[in-house]
């Protein structure tokens, strides 16, 4: 099979093409025929030998990725061949609470990724694609969706009326917006550029604002919600923002920190988050029972992911540099 191996962890450059032999399923696990992977910041953070622990040779990159079983191995009843799945990016999270053991068990950081032709999977790491779905659209979930999913309803119980401050127009931010809207909810989004407002303004965002015309766009936002601020802040930025999304919060709000947009480090002042009884929620992806729960949801609203451009595998390198320019609104998909 043919597979994108890390022969360097130095950005894009550092991915090879190279075959493999096929996989076999051993118990209680699956083979998938890959069709689809999508990038996420992460696989960024990955291929840039920046995330956080010591980065295996020759590691097949991308925690998503839909396929189809096409074997199973002895004793797995969970699947059967022709089964449409998707991977969990944290193969031994099923329900509960996060713990140090289940965050070892990733797909593209500690174990071999999505960027394959084939895969396999321990059975209970994978879940059904919803019907309404293809391939490619499949792709898009098992992180960006599950982590909005989690952000929003799974921790924070978002209801109708209630307003949500998204960031950006990546992946997670995307997602968000629509699980907002899905529940009644009032979307504020911000970005720096006017065209990718107008394209989120077409998913039902309410009121948009232009951070690089508006600089102190928390102030923006205090007055759009007429000096109460938001109920949820989806915090992709990291340091760079934070102190602006406390400010842009209601008091006793929540801001959910995913991502370090702005990059790792920096001071952020907490005064805000006793002052204003902010309840800061770190959120890293989601359990299976999460993305279950979700996969119901977008069933029944028959609600499609957005996809911003889709590589074909030979261009695979080129989908990491276009994610990198960050010019794209939703997801940035590769077909295998």
């Amino acid at each position: 099979m043919k597979a994108y191996q890390i022969e360097s962890y130095s950005g894009p450059d550092g991915l090879r093409l190279v075959e493999r032999p096929v996989p076999k399923p051993g118990f209680d696990q699956v083979l998938i025929r890959i069709h689809a992977a999508s990038l996420n910041y992460r696989d960024l953070i990955v291929l840039d030998g920046k995330y956080g622990h010591s980065q295996r040779p020759h590691l097949i990159p991308l925690s998503d990725g839909a396929g189809e079983v096409v074997e199973v191995g002895s004793g797995s009843t969970r699947h059967k061949i022709g089964d449409r799945v998707m991977g969990m990016v944290l193969q031994t999270w099923i329900s509960g609470e996060i713990t140090p053991e289940k965050m070892k068990e990733d797909l593209g950081g500690r174990l071999d990724g999505m960027l394959a032709e084939y895969v396999v999977l321990s059975e209970e790491g994978v879940v059904l694609l919803p019907e309404h779905l293809s391939y490619e659209e499949g792709a898009t979930l098992p992180c960006a969706a599950v982590t909005a999913w989690n952000a929003l309803v799974a921790h924070g119980a978002l209801s109708a009326g209630e307003t949500v401050l998204v960031l950006g127009t990546g992946g997670v931010s995307v997602f968000a917006i629509q699980f907002a809207k899905l529940h009644g909810a009032r979307v504020i989004a911000i970005s720096s550029q006017d065209q990718k407002l107008t394209r989120v303004r077409a998913l039902g965002v309410d009121d948009t604002i232009n951070y690089a015309t508006i600089s102190d766009w928390e102030k923006q936002v205090w007055e759009l919600t007429g000096k109460r601020g938001v109920d949820h802040v989806v915090e992709v930025g990291g340091a760079g923002t934070l102190s602006k999304s406390f400010q842009a919060a209601r008091y006793g709000g929540q801001v959910s920190l995913i991502g370090v947009l702005s990059g790792f480090g920096g001071k952020v002042d907490p005064f805000p988050i006793l002052f204003k009884s902010l309840r800061v929620q770190g959120i890293y992806v989601g359990s299976r029972d999460m993305f279950e729960a979700m996969n119901r949801a977008m069933a029944q609203a028959k609600m499609k992911p957005i996809i911003d451009r889709v590589f074909p595998f030979h261009e695979a390198p080129a989908a990491y540099h276009y994610l990198r320019s960050g010019v794209h609104v939703g997801k940035v998909v590769i077909t295998i």
